[in-house]
């Protein structure tokens, strides 16, 4: 079988597509046929050296993939069955989706949910998967489309993309945040009611003038100080990125004086029922369009350049991998 292999030469990491056996899988009670998997920012990371996610080598990246299963010693899944992953350390210290078969514990895969096949899962992936998890801790903040506008940051990233098409499905007003004047007419398209240059966010007082009720932030750093001394009395901000950088230079203002929650998000070590729930959401509230408008399909010997194109800001949407 085909998969990418990361290998480390002199410090710097290596990365080709090579024909390895499937007794060379990793150990794990279920074994997968990997129809698509995509490209993520971690994936962007890893696969160019340029972030320490990969501890061990040689490994397999992919932190997400869906397709079939192969062979199962685990009672939940069934040879044949429809199955897609997303997070748990697979692609980091476990081989993960680029690669045509991954072999894994049960644990950590979701029997494809009704109404999804494994192309639009992989569209929406882990980034979407995320930003659905934001949408929805934005919610249990209490935060509503009569509560005010919403702003989303890295607006035409992965995250950022889904998270502006949700958040319009749901009836909320969007502002995107985007250093790129190429994505804007697509964040429109998306549902993006007004667009903001990443510059505005550059410099930051401990409080400034109230915008938003709500945030998805991808960025970290300087965007997310700035964003936090904007928020509403009582607002919410869902933070799941470090695009950025991940300092985060602000003061204890917005949060004594405003109410303000800082709501992390993290996508890998969801809790089962949890996960099953926003997987459920995304059917339902991810607009038909998106999975058209926010996808550029690569196959897999094309991963790496894509991997630099990510890195470089160079890239809009989701980046689909098609494996087989």
């Amino acid at each position: 079988m085909q998969a990418l292999i990361l290998d480390q030469q002199d410090g710097k990491t290596i990365s080709a597509v090579k024909t390895i056996d499937e007794n060379q899988l990793p150990e794990g009670n279920v074994t997968v046929d990997i129809d698509w998997s995509s490209l993520n920012y971690k994936d962007a990371l890893a696969i160019t050296g340029k972030g320490k996610i990969i501890r061990n080598f040689p490994m397999v990246p992919g932190i997400d993939f869906a397709g079939r299963v192969r062979h199962s010693e685990d009672p939940r899944f069934h040879a044949g069955q429809a199955v897609l992953l997303t997070g748990w350390g697979v692609g980091e210290n476990h081989w993960g989706g680029l690669s045509q078969m991954a072999r894994v514990n049960g644990d950590w895969l979701v029997a494809m949910p009704e109404g999804l096949d494994g192309r639009k899962a992989m569209i929406i992936g882990t980034a979407g998967f995320t930003a659905m998890l934001c949408v929805m801790a934005l919610e249990d903040a209490g935060i509503t489309p009569q509560s005010g506008e919403v702003v989303v940051t890295g607006a035409s990233g992965g995250v950022g993309s889904t998270a502006v098409a949700l958040l319009h499905k749901l009836g909320y007003q969007v502002a995107a945040v985007s250093g790129r004047e190429s994505t804007h007419d697509y964040l429109r398209k998306l549902g993006a009611n007004r667009i903001l240059d990443r510059d505005e966010f550059a410099e930051t007082r401990p409080l400034e003038k109230q915008l938003w009720a709500g945030a998805v932030d991808t960025v970290g750093d300087k965007v997310l100080a700035k964003v936090l001394a904007q928020m509403n009395y009582g607002g919410c901000v869902a933070a799941c990125g470090l695009a950025g950088g991940f300092a985060l230079p602000t003061t204890v203002m917005p949060f004594i004086l405003r109410n303000v929650r800082l709501q992390g998000v993290d996508s890998v070590m969801t809790p089962a029922a949890r996960r099953a729930e926003a997987w459920q959401r995304l059917v339902r509230d991810l607009p038909a369009s998106f999975y058209e408008q926010a996808t550029s399909e690569i196959p897999l010997a094309e991963a790496p350049r894509l991997a630099n194109d990510i890195m470089n800001n160079a890239i809009q949407g989701r980046t689909l991998v098609k494996i087989r």
